[in-house]
């Protein structure tokens, strides 16, 4: 299983370097990290040899920009009743529970010291939105915040912690239920996708891109650890195909 826009982004690049050709979801200076990326490539039959000309060379906002197009074709087949809206970088302050907090951007816009207090904490922008207008869409009707996916082409410390402020800043500052919060990924190596997935409920679950060939590729190339680490993120449900994403927005 993997994500259908998958094969338009996993595959190889040339190293500047070197010009050897090296997965475009490796870290460079980590073998592990090479090993498993060139294990999962192997398994969806992209060789080396095929270096993709097509495949972006910023593959943070195309993957943004894959999972919006992609929910907006796939919610409204998995669920017709209701009125969905998906955005790429939509301010939560225009959906139902967050909108006191475009009235709080007013009063420190206002106030220098207010503004210096609070920072801009409040101006959160997740990369993806998915909105639900209950009754027929009227003009100035807001959306209810349904889910916000956090899309990380590769998992690292720093973005490990920029996920994490965003979704808790979003947990405090909501006024009714809690929107699915996720992330979306296609980091192949097991012990930094628990960076993330691991924790104390800031992510409700982490999705990967090419999760059948990640699988396949611990298996076959991964150490100890890394294999008890993916097995951990599975067997909690912190970690799935991105299959799964859209039909468990549907029915939740």
């Amino acid at each position: 299983m993997s994500a259908p826009f998958a094969a338009q982004l996993l595959g190889w690049k040339k190293l500047k370097s070197s010009g050897k050709p090296v997965p475009n979801s490796a870290d460079s200076s980590s073998a592990p990290s090479k090993a498993l990326a060139r294990a999962i490539l192997e398994h969806l039959s992209v060789t080396p040899e095929m270096v993709l000309e097509g495949t972006p060379k910023d593959l943070g906002p195309a993957l943004e920009r894959a999972v919006q197009a992609h929910l907006e074709k796939a919610l409204p087949v998995a669920d017709s009743s209701r009125f969905w809206q998906v955005d790429h970088k939509k301010i939560v302050a225009d959906f139902s529970q967050y909108s006191h907090l475009g009235n709080l951007k007013k009063v420190v816009r206002k106030n220098p010291v207010l503004s210096a207090d609070l920072g801009l904490d409040y101006l959160i922008r997740p990369d993806v939105t998915v909105g639900v207008i209950h009754n027929s869409p009227q003009p100035g009707t807001e959306a209810f915040l349904h889910a916000a996916v956090s899309c990380k082409w590769t998992i690292r410390s720093d973005r490990v912690q920029n996920i994490r402020h965003e979704f808790l800043q979003m947990i405090r500052h909501r006024r009714g239920r809690l929107p699915h919060l996720v992330t979306v990924t296609a980091e192949p190596m097991p012990s930094r996708i628990a960076a993330i997935a691991r924790g104390t409920g800031e992510v409700d679950a982490v999705y990967h891109i090419a999760f059948a060939a990640l699988k396949q590729a611990v298996d076959a190339v991964g150490s100890n650890q890394q294999k008890d680490d993916l097995a951990e993120c599975i067997s909690q449900g912190r970690l799935r195909p991105y299959e799964e994403l859209a039909p468990t927005l549907a029915t939740w």
